[in-house]
Parts: structure tokens; sequence; C-alpha cells
């Protein structure tokens, strides 16, 4: 039985075809179906009330549905939701498909099918969604909670994340972890260079959204088992452990680099770019490992070179030797 209340927005500029699906949603029994004729039109809706199913066509004019689901998800960033995206498409191949997943899409039905493969994709649409809202809603439950306690003084007030003394430690068992059973430890140093102008031009309500947003990107941007700590006003740190120290490269975190200097923030004030500098040191056995506080000290200390040079700098822990990308 479908979810009657289940909130869907259906995006499409061809008014026929987004009848013909709201008449299909409808028929099915989902009361709560919204509809708009442009992707600007749907975001409209989406910022007024947030659904958890959105079903857009690919192809529009002014913005089309790529750049929509990416807008959606700069949204759901800022409001802490996840929308589950549809798009319709004609489009066909590995490498279209793979595109659109990278840009946030959730899911695909070809027009050819849709009569179908709708009702279906939507019922396994309303599960998912289901599930990652209410992880959300845990997960700010317990950030709340961890904000309350403030447990041995391990965790920044503001975004839920661990802060300084919390990110020496892990990173020590990080190394631990490498050194007892092989791979590499490796310390993400992220700054946002931009702070102190954001700051001049900005209110403390602004700022503070800002710092959230990084943080939920940065959760959003690593494996599960990752580590991410603000340890600072404008610094954030990412702690790994890598199989092999050569996995300690530009290439592998280049992601976390070009989200956060490409997709700007959504603040109650609007869009608002930040500009991140990052820097990376990595130990394993062959190289020793360091005192925590030692590593987090020397790549502070290159983060100006980063900065400097526009790339992710990458100290491999020999301190006469650091190689850049």
């Amino acid at each position: 039985m479908p979810n009657a209340d289940l909130p869907i927005l259906v995006v499409d500029d061809a008014r026929f075809s987004g009848a013909v699906i709201t008449r299909t949603l409808k028929s099915a029994g989902y009361k709560d179906v919204r509809t708009a004729n442009s992707a600007i039109a749907g975001l409209e809706a989406l910022e007024n009330r947030a659904v958890s199913v959105l079903i857009a066509d690919w192809l529009m004019p002014e913005m089309d549905g790529l750049e929509l689901a990416g807008r959606v998800r700069q949204l759901d960033e800022a409001t802490n939701h996840f929308t589950y995206i549809i798009l319709l498409t004609a489009k066909e191949g590995t490498k279209v498909l793979a595109h659109a997943f990278d840009n946030g899409v959730d899911d695909f039905i070809n027009k050819s099918v849709m009569n179908q493969q709708l009702l279906p994709r939507v019922y396994a649409a309303d599960r998912l969604a289901g599930i990652q809202n209410r992880l959300l809603k845990e997960n700010q439950l317990l950030i709340e909670s961890n904000q309350r306690l403030k447990k041995n003084n391990l965790l920044d007030p503001l975004t839920g994340l661990g802060n300084l003394q919390y990110a020496v430690r892990r990173l020590e068992d990080a190394m631990q972890h490498a050194e007892s059973r092989g791979g590499a430890a490796c310390f993400l140093l992220i700054t946002i260079d931009n702070y102190n102008e954001l700051k001049r031009m900005h209110d403390k309500k602004i700022l503070r959204q800002i710092i959230v947003a990084v943080g939920r990107r940065l959760r959003q941007l690593v494996r599960p088992l990752d580590i991410v700590s603000r340890i600072s006003t404008d610094e954030f740190a990412v702690i790994t452990h890598q199989d092999d120290i050569q996995h300690c490269n530009a290439a592998t975190y280049r992601r976390i680099y070009d989200a956060l200097n490409v997709k700007a923030i959504k603040t109650s004030k609007g869009f608002i770019s930040i500009k991140a500098a990052m820097c990376m040191s990595a130990a394993d056995s062959s190289t020793s490992f360091p005192k925590p506080e030692k590593m987090i000290s020397v790549t502070k200390h290159q983060i100006n070179q980063a900065r400097n040079t526009g790339r992710l700098m990458v100290i491999k822990w020999r301190p006469t030797k650091k190689t850049e990308d």
C-alpha cells in the first residue's frame, strides 16, 4: 500500500506530461502531490515546503534536471533534510547516468517505460527517503544531546563535531591502528581562507550557518569511518586510515577540495561561496609515526604554501621531503 501522505513534487515544463504523472500518482492513492512547470518554480515550492520525493524532467529550459538536483542538494544541506530525486529521461548510456549520479540524482525513469516503472520507483523512493530522513533526525538529536553533555570537552558545541582535543586522540588511534595492522594514518587540514572576509560581510548568525554547513558537507563527503573535527574557528580536520600511504594523495581527496570551493553554501541570506585551502600529512611504518600534536603542527605550518599555490599540499612524513599536487 502506498504512503498516502508522502509529499511529492513533479517538475516538468511540458504541462501534459506533468499532468499525466500527477494523475497517475493521485490515482494510486497519493494525496500530497504538487506540480511546477519549471525548475525555478520547483525550487520555490521546495523552499516553502520540503518533499520526500522529487520527480523532474532532465531536459528543461533555463535550468535542467541536473542543475536542479544540485540546487536541491544545497537546500537539503541547509535544512538537514533528504530529498529522493528521480529524473525522467530518454538518455541512455553508462557515462551519462554516472555523471547524473555524481550530481546528486538518486534514480531514473526512462520515458519509454514510464507507465510501467513510475509507481514501483516511487514506492522504493518512499522507503529510502523515510530511512534517510529518520537517520538525519536521529543524528541531529544525537548532536544536540552531545552539545548538551560536552563530555570531557571533546566536542565543538556549534557543529557537534569533535574539537582539537578529540582530533588529537583520534589521530593517535589512527597511528596505533596503522602501526599494528599496517596502512597509513592521514591528517587532512582544511581552512576557510575567506573567513575574515565573511566575518566582515555577515553577522554571527550567518557565520554559524556557514560553519555548520561546512561540517555537514564534510561528513557527507568522507567515508563512514573517517573522522571529521572542527579544530578551531575556521579550521576543520579529517582523519583517515588508508591501506597504503600511496593512497594519501591529492587525487584521493580532490573531490573534497572541489566540493568546498565550487559549490556555494546555502544560508538564510542566500548562497555564499567559501574559499578553502587544504594540506595533508601522512605517516606509516616506513616513515615512522610522529606525535599527533607534531603532525598537526607541521600540517598547519605548511597550509600557507597550499594557500599560495591553490593546490592540495601533501606531506609524506619525512620532515625534509614533501610533495605537492
